[in-house]
């Protein structure tokens, strides 16, 4: 057989006994949690982000061997698909003055919300969609999903969020010209909560990009990959991508690549250690995890550490 290949019997059988080195061992070992891992965040992390979800799972390596990894294993991420918009700005009802002006820079949760609406092809028709983010800790706090585009569809949405978040007086409420949001039902619920009401101005996407980014990011990871039967398959589609992996597992990198839910819990919990450290709390080096304290990456005095830190 050797001579058949031309290759010298001293030389076949030191390829026989030879053993894949340490490094080549470890680089299958790691292509396996690297596939795990590329599986259970559906397939929509790159390089950054997949480097702090192996971490967080005991998996420690550097971003440029993960890139070869990747490569060789040809993963790639979920492609972007073109988004287009819904609402109808064409209509005689009053229309708000835009307060942000395309500054989204909130300090808190529940300082500002973006509210828009869109659409779900289905073999039963269409499936529409309102949402509303919260733009401090980009968490869908509420949406509403029904066969037609109305008022009563984005009223179901901002009852969920005023529901579940309980904000205070002068929060700054964000959507489009849509007729949805100019009726007289939906800014008087918005005047019984004490919510400031601002609009983009018209045909301008970019005023209200925090929620034109959601509506791209679900359509991109989740149903762009989906032909939906009925109205029914989609709800259950949406709301499991919203409830279960968009707040509270899918990484951000905006928020030190950390899920909103997260991020919110973070926030409060710093506000707790504030009020007990008389403001003496500050952030640690770590970005979005400390290896000294469980809280989130938080510098504290010892004395508290030791009541809250399992370390």
């Amino acid at each position: 057989m050797c001579q058949v290949f031309g290759v010298s019997r001293s030389g076949y059988y030191n390829w026989v006994q030879h053993k894949p080195s340490d490094r080549k061992q470890s680089d299958e070992r790691l292509k396996l949690e690297i596939k795990v891992a590329h599986i259970r965040t559906r397939e929509t992390y790159g390089t950054r982000r997949l480097q702090t979800e192996l971490a967080e799972n005991g998996i420690i390596v550097g971003r440029d061997r993960l890139a070869r990894l990747r490569k060789e294993l040809r993963l790639r991420c979920k492609q972007k698909r073109k988004f287009r918009a819904t609402t109808n700005s064409n209509h005689n009802l009053p229309v708000a003055p835009n307060l942000l002006n395309q500054t989204f820079a909130p300090t808190a949760p529940n300082q500002v919300w973006v509210a828009d609406l869109t659409y779900v092809a289905t073999q039963e028709g269409w499936l529409y969609l309102a949402g509303i983010k919260d733009v401090y800790t980009c968490e869908i706090v509420g949406y509403a999903m029904g066969e037609r585009m109305t008022k009563e569809l984005t009223g179901k949405a901002l009852f969920m969020a005023l529901r579940s978040q309980r904000p205070p007086a002068g929060l700054i409420h964000h959507s489009d010209r849509g007729s949805q949001y100019c009726a007289y039902d939906y800014r008087v619920i918005q005047e019984q909560f004490g919510l400031k009401t601002s609009m983009s101005r018209k045909g301008n996407c970019y005023d209200n990009a925090p929620m034109e980014s959601f509506w791209g990011t679900l359509k991109n990871e989740s149903l762009s990959h989906y032909r939906f039967n009925n109205r029914d398959e989609a709800i259950s589609v949406i709301r499991e991508y919203i409830e279960i992996f968009y707040n509270r597992q899918r990484r951000h990198s905006r928020l030190g690549n950390i899920s909103p839910a997260a991020f919110r819990e973070k926030y409060h919990q710093m506000a707790v250690l504030k009020k007990r450290t008389n403001g003496s709390v500050r952030y640690c080096q770590y970005t979005s995890y400390c290896t000294h304290c469980q809280t989130g990456g938080f510098s504290i005095p010892r004395t508290t550490q030791e009541e809250i830190c399992e370390f």
